[in-house]
């Protein structure tokens, strides 16, 4: 089984616009995510997928492998699409290009299901929930799966409701009641043929009423694969996550 891995980065970015380009330890964000997906040892390929001149320089000038792509875009499915449709692959694993702390291991994680059941289409990962503001947090996007593993669905709200007496908006959650809700981490892989169908599909209601791409997917009745792991996840949307991420590795 091909694998490669495709980490989409464009510098235009609303909320923090230049953020691949950004330094770390000296080291730039795009250039540390790449680096780590290389040390993933089931992966045969890397590449960064951009429309940015400046970021294809600057993966040329580390030595990586970079792919210019078309700036119509509106995904970063759509440009990773793009790339893989001349590419000969079985899989394709979208890394996430500002997520600088995430490990080979858990990208290797994700790709079992593909081996392990034909039907499986995508795959993607999930970790425990285990403070309640998390919970509550639209931002925090919840997934329920079936007992394979399967996703049945993904929501900002939390799922599943626990339904109590009075039914209240907000519902009361004990520390040991954590452990039923799931937290998902955007990092997917996807078999090659499924991904081009996938980015030709047109949004569904549920995606765009919840704003997660990922529905998409269910709605036209494909497997995804959930995997359960220990990293939630450290993504940069803001300048406010860059520095929070300096302070934290002591830079």
């Amino acid at each position: 089984m091909k694998v490669i891995a495709v980490i989409p980065a464009r510098y235009e970015s609303t909320r923090l616009p230049g953020k691949p380009l950004l330094k770390i330890q000296g080291s730039t964000i795009v250039q540390m995510v790449y680096e780590r997906a290389s040390d993933a040892e089931l992966l045969d390929d890397v590449i960064v997928a951009t429309d940015d001149q400046r970021i294809y320089d600057h993966v040329l000038s580390f030595g990586g492998k970079v792919v210019m792509t078309g700036k119509e875009h509106q995904t970063g499915t759509d440009r990773i699409a793009e790339v893989v449709r001349k590419m000969d692959a079985d899989v394709v694993v979208n890394v996430q290009g500002d997520e600088p702390l995430i490990t080979p291991a858990v990208i290797e994680s994700i790709l079992p299901p593909f081996s392990e059941d034909e039907a499986v289409q995508m795959s993607t990962i999930c970790t425990p929930i285990t403070e309640t503001e998390e919970l509550f947090n639209p931002n925090v996007v919840k997934v329920v799966t079936d007992r394979m593993g399967n996703a049945i669905y993904f929501s900002r709200c939390p799922i599943p409701y626990f339904k109590s007496p009075g039914m209240p908006e907000r519902f009361t959650v004990k520390p040991e009641m954590l452990g039923n809700w799931r937290r998902h981490v955007g990092l997917y892989a996807y078999r090659r043929a499924f991904l081009l169908q996938f980015s030709r599909m047109a949004p569904g209601s549920l995606e765009m009423m919840e704003g997660l791409e990922q529905l998409r997917a269910l709605e036209h009745g494909a497997r995804i694969r959930v995997v359960e792991s220990s990293y939630k996840g450290v993504g940069i949307d803001t300048h406010d996550d860059y520095m929070k991420l300096k302070q934290y590795l002591g830079d």
